[in-house]
């Protein structure tokens, strides 16, 4: 027996489509973002080294690895990539 599945478009947020309130989910994927382009730069770099660079310890470092997502703030992520010489961009737009 073959089944039909449905299928739903996503919203571009998943966190927004999981179920977390609309400003959660914008805050949770920022900081998803953030911590992916960290984990992209840190890619290839024994995590002492990388935690060095990062200016935090290598425990801290692995928790990012990790995605522990909810032990980093956005503050925390900018300063890590700030620390690594890496500069971060804001953009603001009207909601769809």
């Amino acid at each position: 027996m073959t089944e039909k599945l449905k299928r739903t478009r996503g919203s571009g947020n998943v966190f927004e489509d999981v179920g977390f309130a609309p400003e959660e989910a914008e805050n949770l994927m920022l900081r998803a973002q953030l911590m992916s382009r960290i984990r992209d730069v840190a890619r290839g770099t024994p995590q002492r080294e990388a935690a060095k660079q990062f200016g935090v310890s290598q425990p801290r470092l692995n928790d990012l690895l990790r995605g522990k997502i909810s032990k980093f703030s956005l503050d925390a992520l900018v300063n890590m990539l700030g620390h690594a010489g890496m500069r971060v961009e804001l953009r603001v737009r009207k909601a769809a």
